[in-house]
């Protein structure tokens, strides 16, 4: 088995609102975003790639386009938490790109989630 995997950066606001009015996280507040998409095939194609990493500017658009520097609750459906950003952007993405097993997503250096189904 072989896996890659890419990083895109983009920042955003959201706000937490089903959380206790006292958490921190349920006012307006905005990350970093760092969001890696983890590929994986059993072979490589006739160029000895999983993917060619030039084929994947595809996220980097649409991640420019939709939600950096954006409000999250205005494209995420639902609750804008990195595990829905997490499979947000896998279920956008599989059609597309079916190497792609897993979308991992960091609001912080120290946090992480990964949406694998």
């Amino acid at each position: 088995m072989y896996k890659i995997s890419k990083q895109f950066s983009f920042s955003a606001s959201h706000i937490l609102d089903l959380l206790a009015k006292d958490h921190p996280c349920a006012r307006m507040h905005g990350h970093n975003y760092v969001i890696t998409i983890h590929l994986k095939s059993n072979d490589l194609d006739e160029h000895g790639f999983v993917k060619d990493y030039n084929t994947l500017k595809i996220v980097e658009k649409y991640i420019e386009e939709t939600l950096d520097h954006r409000h999250l609750n205005d494209v995420i459906p639902g609750h804008p938490t990195s595990e829905n950003i997490a499979g947000f952007i896998y279920k956008r993405f599989k059609p597309e790109i079916p190497e792609l097993y897993a979308v991992e997503v960091s609001e912080t250096p120290k946090t992480s989630c990964i949406y694998e189904p």
